[in-house]
């Protein structure tokens, strides 16, 4: 990949992160360390990775992506409209009465989502099915899923890894946002699911390891996952909560507290 397509990406998701930032500043409510973290594996997915079209939400041979750690969805929201499936004026109704943009995603409101989130743990049951659909219609579509690293604390993830092992779904690609921290603190302290990497290979899934703020090092993996054939792959991205506002980075108390309107304008100045 040549390293104008590379910055071109980087610019995207500085952009997606500004959204972030000033959407959650507006409401007043809302998740922006887990967004923050996110962002370049969101980035490089809607505008790299996936097959997608945002004139035909609806298209049946599209890649399908879904948010599992739901109260992420600022960060979701930012990409599908930077990507065009709806104005990027209407960012600022996020949390807002009458705004189809809710505090997590609606599939009956928002184009482009895939699947209603923000019960932990279910995202990857609903990407096992989504990809079995593939399956049985003879379609070659990729199903993406973003988990959280809190989030695989819940039984039903592990109950969902043994399926896609077992039924060799190899059209699912998984994401785990290796940020380090929960709602109430870090995740080794509150409950460690170390190791995780060896957890994932023995549950059958070929899995990676890689840096999730390399926009080049996320799209090289999601190219080899493609080739792996009868396993379904995790990527586990080391990322940091809050990442790109120097104030929100490694802060659990940034997980779902709102900026302030002088603490926004910092933040822009940072993603300026």
């Amino acid at each position: 990949m040549d390293e104008q397509t590379i910055s071109a990406l980087e610019g995207r998701a500085k952009a997606i992160r500004r959204h972030v930032v000033k959407m959650i500043g507006e409401a007043g409510s809302g998740h922006p360390g887990g967004s923050l973290s996110a962002a370049d594996i969101v980035t490089s997915l809607y505008f790299n990775v996936m097959h997608i079209d945002p004139q035909r939400p609806h298209w049946e041979d599209r890649d399908r992506f879904v948010l599992s750690k739901g109260h992420a969805a600022p960060v979701q929201y930012a990409a599908l409209a930077e990507r065009g499936y709806f104005p990027v004026e209407e960012l600022t109704g996020l949390r807002k009465l009458g705004s189809p943009l809710q505090g997590h995603p609606d599939m009956k409101k928002v184009p482009g989502i895939e699947m209603s989130t923000g019960s932990l743990g279910q995202g990857l049951s609903a990407a096992n099915g989504m990809a079995l659909a593939g399956r049985l219609d003879g379609k070659d579509y990729n199903v993406y899923v973003l988990l959280g690293d809190g989030e695989i604390q819940e039984g039903q993830v592990w109950e969902a890894a043994m399926a896609a092992a077992h039924y060799k779904l190899d059209n699912v690609i998984a994401f785990l946002d290796h940020n380090g921290f929960q709602i109430d603190g870090p995740v080794k302290e509150i409950m460690s699911p170390e190791p995780v990497a060896e957890k994932w290979k023995a549950f059958g899934w070929d899995v990676q390891v890689i840096d999730g703020h390399n926009i080049k090092e996320i799209i090289a993996a999601t190219e080899k996952c493609r080739a792996v054939k009868d396993k379904p792959s995790m990527i586990i991205a080391e990322t940091v909560k809050g990442k790109g506002v120097s104030f929100m980075e490694d802060k659990v108390e940034w997980h779902g507290a709102a900026p302030k309107a002088d603490e926004v304008e910092k933040a822009l100045q940072e993603l300026a």
